[in-house]
């Protein structure tokens, strides 16, 4: 069974190479990504050999008990499309035990548990300190290979199968995405504190409750062995070694559940009314614009898209406030980040609307009225946020006179943003969630090239919106110059490459149109 199973994941592997040239430079760049990181972490355990004791303790426990932790929370919080489910296999009677065993082994296939793999052997050579510390770090390198990718399993399986409702895990990642705000002041709490002075004692004290846990206590056994405390490593090895066992003994049940329990339906539910059918103008732009309203108010995908939106800019602050950026100067970055978001939100709007694409097509309608619609929606929400935004943004820089240039950079980004959208999502779709899925899951047809059509489209959108970027920054440094240009520009030029990108999109669609439907049945 085992030699079955792994052919039928190298030939799933294998036909992702498959299906397109875009796929395969997507496959190939995340592999480059995960062997590089690879390539970093290996090289730090390596150089930690030549630490003390006390700071390779810190940092290998530190690092790996995150490792561990990413295992078990990415699975849960995004989802991931598990094409070794185990109810696939529900039909054909095969052993509960075998099937569980054979499954794990072939999740040794693939870029994570290479990756975690050599990083585990690496530790070897970090803690190669005497004899006991290389036995435990010896024994401990499959136990890690072991922890994450049961973990991994275990917690795909429960995403999958406990939270198989549209409902609970859009709950889910809503309270990751909620999570996610709540812990960032404590980044910000973090960043305030003088790592040069400070920073080894604080990971000290956290490294000293971690490897007390199954997080980290695989990590710090050798290292206690190397400190001269055989007892301490031998009852924290034994410590990660049960919960290697408790995660087997989970996946052995999750597995004999998971073959004989009917997968949970879906609820319908009923709507009455036309909803904003009924409110709306009745041409076509119209229509097409209240169904565009109409996902951004029932679709978790966009809803999600708007929740995130608002956050991204405390995000980007982290890594400035670390570098020293005044306080007042990051004042200004809300109003651009959201912006430039908000225009990129339908760059692959076909993709969201699957094969409902089909009475776009089919009716005859005008690209370009299709293309117009779904913008309408990100203005009425776009316009009001930059305005608001930038009446705040504004007085917190300290200067309300730069209020003009601030809005004449949110509308440039924005209506740039919504223009090239308009042309990208009608000439490089890519696969998305579907609907009904939950919006933190991976598409199914991974290895697209998504990634690089989504840094194309921001780096497009800072090259045509940088002549409004220019006047705002001369605004801002040169004496006397009025910002009231920026705005002028960015709602001049914007608007203009707005209806070029409508018109120009437009035209794609119509000449797509059936390779667009062809797409969105596919994937």
């Amino acid at each position: 069974m085992v030699k079955q199973l792994l052919r039928l994941k190298l030939r799933l592997l294998g036909n992702a190479f498959r299906r397109s040239p875009w796929q395969l430079v997507g496959l190939l760049i995340g592999l480059v990504y995960g062997l590089s990181i690879a390539f970093l972490v290996v090289t730090s355990l390596i150089g930690l050999r030549l630490a003390t004791v006390s700071i390779a303790t810190t940092g290998v426990t530190v690092f790996g008990s995150l490792l561990v932790l990413g295992f078990i929370v990415v699975p849960l919080v995004f989802g991931v499309d598990d094409v070794m489910d185990p109810r696939k296999f529900s039909l054909y009677g095969l052993p509960n035990n075998k099937l569980a065993t054979s499954l794990v082994i072939t999740a040794l296939i693939g870029v994570p548990a290479l990756v975690v793999g050599v990083i585990g052997l690496a530790q070897i050579v970090t803690w190669s300190r005497g004899p006991l510390a290389v036995l435990l770090a010896v024994i401990g390198a499959p136990a890690i290979l072991a922890t994450c990718v049961l973990s991994a399993r275990v917690f795909t399986s429960i995403a999958a199968f406990l939270l198989s409702s549209r409902r609970s895990r859009d709950a889910t990642g809503l309270f990751g995405l909620i999570l996610l705000i709540v812990i960032t002041p404590v980044f910000l709490l973090l960043l305030n504190v003088n790592w040069q002075r400070d920073g080894l004692t604080i990971l000290g004290r956290i490294s000293n409750i971690l490897e007390w846990t199954p997080l980290g206590a695989v990590w710090a056994a050798p290292a206690d062995a190397a400190a001269g405390n055989p007892g301490t490593a031998i009852l924290k090895e034994l410590i990660a070694l049960a919960f290697v066992a408790l995660l087997w003994a989970a996946w052995r049940y999750l597995v004999a559940t998971m073959l004989v329990t009917q997968q949970r339906a879906a609820e319908a539910k009923s709507y009455r009314g036309l909803g904003l059918f009924r409110l709306g103008s009745a041409t076509i732009s119209g229509v097409v614009a209240e169904r565009s309203f109409t996902y951004w108010l029932r679709d978790a995908r966009y809803q999600v898209s708007l929740l995130i939106i608002p956050i991204i800019p405390f995000f980007l602050m982290i890594p400035l406030i670390i570098v020293g950026l005044p306080g007042n100067v990051l004042a200004l970055l809300p109003v651009p980040v959201m912006a430039l978001f908000l225009g990129w939100t339908i760059h692959n709007d076909v993709a969201y609307d699957s094969t409902a694409i089909w009475l776009h097509v089919a009716t005859g309608l005008r690209g370009r009225s299709d293309r117009f619609g779904r913008v309408i929606p990100v203005l009425a929400v776009g316009v009001p946020l930059i305005v608001v935004a930038s009446l705040i943004c504004a007085p917190l820089y300290g200067d309300e006179g730069l209020l003009p240039a601030l809005i004449g950079v949110g509308l440039g980004l924005l209506f740039t943003g919504l223009g090239l959208s308009s042309v990208m999502s009608a000439r490089f779709p890519y696969p998305a969630v579907r609907p009904g899925d939950s919006p933190f899951a991976a598409p199914q047809a991974v290895g697209s090239a998504s990634a690089l059509i989504q840094g194309f489209s921001f780096l497009i959108t800072f090259v045509l919106a940088s002549p409004t970027l220019y006047l705002a920054y001369l605004s801002l440094t040169v004496p006397r110059s009025s910002g009231w240009g920026a705005l002028a520009v960015g709602a001049g030029l914007g608007g203009l490459l707005l209806w070029g990108g409508i018109v120009w999109g437009g035209h794609i669609f119509d000449k797509r149109s059936p390779e667009i439907l062809a797409f969105t049945v596919r994937n």
